[in-house]
């Protein structure tokens, strides 16, 4: 006989107690969860599918999570590697202090980095590239130290980038076309580019109209905010310096490399700075001088410096040019253009009599994270005849990108097919059309422009968005088994090498859109989780976007660190539907907020 659950009736009385209280914590409960609702940006996290959540158990702490702090205003620009304190404990000779020297594990901020108060969001792309907001970046010095040259003027609350230059004063869209006139832009075979000193930006910008894509870079503070200005156009840029430590791409990545007026010494240290720009270059790809010392006969009072220094100069950049094989093929008004040989063929036969630089040894060409410079001649793959290009011919944009990369073809990457690279691009273009249901805002044109891809792989996910206007910094960890950032390359596509368990080169709130695949497992026992999430909040915009895709414990683990961000987040199901799969992804967005209006001008302060 079953047992009694009550020994007696409940009374009337009791009955309507209870029933009250039940409602009460119903209706309690339903204005907690709307308020809770109200706090997610429902233009993001709308129209979601019937996968999101309801097979997927993730524990939540029944209270409001405790926040990081926010850190004082003064950190509002705050790059880590890139402190200019911390830089003055190193080496001036070959400016090393301005290399990256990152804060040791005890010196990491655990706060987030607050927008400066009044920050506004970016106009939309394309308007960005010639207007931004001053509160976003509230630097008045190059508009004053280049009023006369054209890069920025600012105009009530705007800055507004006119286009112009030190060496292109009727604007870069005029410079552009005279490069042009000498070298073919526009069939295609230029289609990535390196500007060394960039400015504000300008050549990459109006070079992007044209099919090519730039990666723009200059060291911090030189002219202050440079980047962080190119960046705030929509512009691709990062911070850096030729100094002692190859710059951070594979070798053989761009069609060409540009230096107008950039200050660098190219002919010091045995040409180690053209050395390595002949590293990134392709076969045959060019080099591009403007400013001291080209057309000096001209310009050599103005540039405040004798005809015998100047004259100097361009005899040594010569030299070092042709010990590198380069063609000298053409010379006009400011303007000088070099040309990389396809191969190799006739060189090592001239290193017989002429042996500086000498090839390098076996180091890797495309290693290239704290790698030193080395003044030595990298190696082209080898040819059968003087014509025949080292490596093979790369097809023309927009066809490179879908076609199957050199370096896949010649079998470079270990584990890597062509097999590989189709089944890559086809799934990267299922898994775009899903993102698209759950952030409606990717469908929308100009919403996000700056786009950063953490584990790129074979940058599929950037092929994918290629006909959205954004453009993506594809990042290939140093840790990976296998590096494909030479891949990127030769689909028409940009990146560079990065460890996160480090800062990026970069300013507070450069993107948009994170993408971060498989990221947190690889960096499992090598650093905090927390730190890597807080260097994305660093650099990700207010209301930008997130998502990572992991499995199931490591994005639980994450989401309550994105709470502690005040982030609003999701987990959802894979884009094949099953709740069975382990692996989920996690969408979430950085909430608005910036430094109080009222503290702004009080050193040490924390914003909230």
């Amino acid at each position: 006989m079953a047992p009694k659950l009550f020994s007696r009736p409940i009374s009337p009385r009791r009955k309507i107690y209870v029933i009250a209280l039940i409602l009460f914590l119903c209706i309690f409960s339903y204005l907690l969860g709307l308020r809770q609702h109200a706090s997610t940006p429902t233009a993001v996290l709308r129209n979601t599918p019937c996968t999101t959540l309801q097979n997927v158990t993730v524990s939540s702490p029944p209270t409001k999570p405790h926040f990081f702090p926010a850190c004082g205003v003064e950190y509002s620009e705050y790059t880590p590697c890139q402190d200019t304190k911390r830089s003055l404990k190193f080496d001036r000779d070959r400016l090393i202090y301005r290399e990256r020297h990152c804060p040791e594990k005890e010196e990491v901020l655990k706060c987030r980095i607050p927008p400066p108060p009044g920050y506004r969001n970016p106009f939309s792309w394309p308007v960005s590239m010639d207007l931004a907001w001053y509160v976003n970046v509230p630097h008045k010095d190059l508009t004053v130290e280049k009023a006369v040259q054209n890069w920025i003027r600012y105009e009530g609350e705007t800055f507004r980038f006119p286009g112009g230059g030190t060496m292109f004063p009727n604007g870069a869209d005029a410079y552009i076309d005279n490069i042009g006139k000498l070298i073919d832009l526009k069939d295609g075979s230029i289609r990535t580019a390196i500007d060394t000193g960039c400015g504000v930006g300008s050549w990459g910008a109006y070079l992007l109209s044209r099919g090519i894509l730039t990666m723009s870079f200059a060291p911090r503070d030189t002219h202050e905010a440079q980047v962080q200005f190119a960046l705030e156009r929509g512009v691709p840029a990062l911070i850096g310096i030729l100094a002692s430590k190859r710059l951070p791409y594979p070798s053989s990545a761009f069609d060409m490399a540009h230096c107008s007026r950039c200050l660098i010494p190219w002919p010091q240290y045995d040409g180690i700075y053209l050395i390595e720009v002949d590293r990134v270059l392709r076969p045959g790809g060019y080099w591009i001088l403007s400013g001291p010392p080209i057309n000096w006969k001209k310009h050599w009072k103005g540039w405040e410096r004798t005809k015998e220094d100047l004259n100097s100069e361009q005899v040594s950049i010569e030299k070092v040019a042709k010990s590198l094989c380069w063609t000298k093929i053409v010379e006009e008004g400011d303007l000088a253009i070099w040309q990389k040989p396809i191969n190799h063929m006739n060189c090592k036969a001239n290193r017989k009599i002429n042996k500086n630089p000498p090839f390098c040894n076996a180091q890797d060409p495309d290693k290239a994270w704290y790698t030193d410079m080395e003044a030595c001649l990298t190696h082209l793959p080898e040819v059968s005849s003087s014509e025949e290009i080292a490596g093979g011919k790369l097809p023309k944009w927009p066809e490179r990108l879908n076609a199957i990369p050199q370096r896949i073809s010649r079998g470079n990457v270990k584990g890597v097919t062509e097999q590989t690279f189709i089944h890559d691009s086809q799934l990267w273009n299922k898994r775009l059309s899903y993102y698209r249901t759950i952030n409606n805002r990717l469908s929308q044109p100009g919403r996000y422009r700056n786009f950063l891809d953490m584990n790129a792989f074979l940058g599929g996910f950037a092929a994918a968005l290629v006909h959205d206007p954004v453009w993506v910094m594809n990042v290939v960890p140093v840790d990976v088994k296998v590096n494909t950032l030479g891949v990127v390359y030769d689909r028409g596509l940009i990146g560079t090498y990065q460890d996160w368990c480090e800062a990026m080169s970069t300013y507070p709130r450069t993107y948009d859109f994170i993408h971060a695949d498989s990221v947190f497992s690889l960096y499992e026992n090598r650093c905090e989780m927390e730190d890597i999430l807080l260097e994305m909040d660093r650099i990700l915009r207010p209301e930008g976007s997130v998502i990572v895709r992991e499995n199931v414990e490591i994005l639980a683990k994450i989401k309550t660190i994105a709470d502690k961000l005040n982030w609003s987040s999701e987990i959802v199901n894979h884009e094949d539907g099953s709740s069975h799969q382990n692996e989920k992804i996690l969408f979430a967005v950085k909430n608005y907020w910036t430094a109080p209006p009222e503290i702004s001008d009080q050193q040490g302060s924390t914003a909230t």
